[in-house]
């Protein structure tokens, strides 16, 4: 049986353990916000991005070429996942959707350059039995995407240059409302031509043309080199993002869970120091009759 000195230390515990996923749950409500903001500032860049676009694209030479010839041989495939826990199966649900894509494309495993962002996430990678080339590590704060973009995007340059890489896509979660969230898949290589072509006979919003001197062809990949960027970017913020609201929903869970546990540590507390008092009261009903037998 259990003693009240026992029952006492679980319920401590169990406050204490509850203190932590309270501090969690804010810590990751706070996060949603910051990266969902994240997530909407990039989407003015983009703006702009899209609008040098409609000037290059408006002003082609004539034969100068948007699309390289693709081969589609190889894969280049970018998967952030997350390097802490407690966030549900946003890891593995992100793989097994990724293995599954990239088994539709008929392109061997072998025939695959795969990068994953997160620890966790490449452990599942690994149990699919599927190859990475590299692992890098998810940053921690908004303040260190930049500087982890920069880097994708030189990986990127690197497929292209060194590999031919002509097909690259990136696999990351995406909130779906509140703490729900789905894997997504977006393609880097080969260009949407129907995008650029949109783009292309799009109306100016603006007064005031622009014009541009330099080469056609470097000022085209520069602003495609940017679109890259955002597309990252805006990978890394919702992947984030979605990474939180899963750890939201998993402590969310774990507080009812702590809370169901105390009402039940409570009642038996409660249950035992009756018990314990009654005790008393018959002993000292019992000691009294038996002194007042003596006399």
């Amino acid at each position: 049986m259990e003693t009240l000195e026992s029952l006492r230390q679980r319920i401590e515990s169990a406050r204490d353990l509850q203190s932590v996923v309270k501090t969690m749950k804010s810590l990751a409500a706070v996060s949603i916000r910051h990266y969902e903001r994240a997530a909407n500032s990039i989407e003015e860049y983009n703006r702009v991005v899209e609008l040098g676009l409609h000037i290059a694209l408006h002003n082609r030479p004539e034969g100068s070429s948007i699309a390289a010839e693709m081969h589609h041989e190889r894969l280049g495939a970018v998967i952030f996942g997350s390097d802490q826990g407690m966030c549900g199966q946003f890891n593995e649900r992100l793989a097994e959707f990724a293995v599954d894509r990239m088994n539709g494309m008929q392109i061997r495993r072998q025939h695959r350059s795969v990068l994953a962002l997160g620890r966790r996430v490449t452990g599942h990678l690994h149990d699919a039995h599927q190859p990475i080339e590299r692992a890098f590590d998810m940053p921690s704060s908004i303040t260190g995407m930049t500087e982890a973009v920069h880097e994708l995007l030189q990986h990127v340059e690197y497929w292209q240059s060194q590999q031919q890489i002509d097909q690259i896509v990136i696999f990351y979660n995406r909130q779906a409302g509140g703490a729900a969230y789905a894997p997504q898949i977006a393609h880097l290589l080969p260009l949407d031509l129907d995008w650029l072509h949109t783009l292309e006979e799009a109306k100016w919003p603006f007064r005031t043309l622009p014009t541009f001197r330099m080469d056609w062809e470097p000022l085209f990949a520069s602003l495609i080199r940017e679109h890259f960027f955002v597309t990252l970017y805006r990978a890394f913020a919702q992947s984030l993002a979605s990474e939180n609201a899963a750890r939201l929903a998993a402590m969310q869970a774990a507080e009812r869970n702590i809370e169901d546990k105390l009402t039940d540590f409570n009642f038996r507390y409660q249950q035992q120091r009756q018990r314990a008092i009654t005790e008393e009261l018959l002993d000292i009903t019992a000691g009294f009759e038996a002194i007042r037998g003596d006399w």
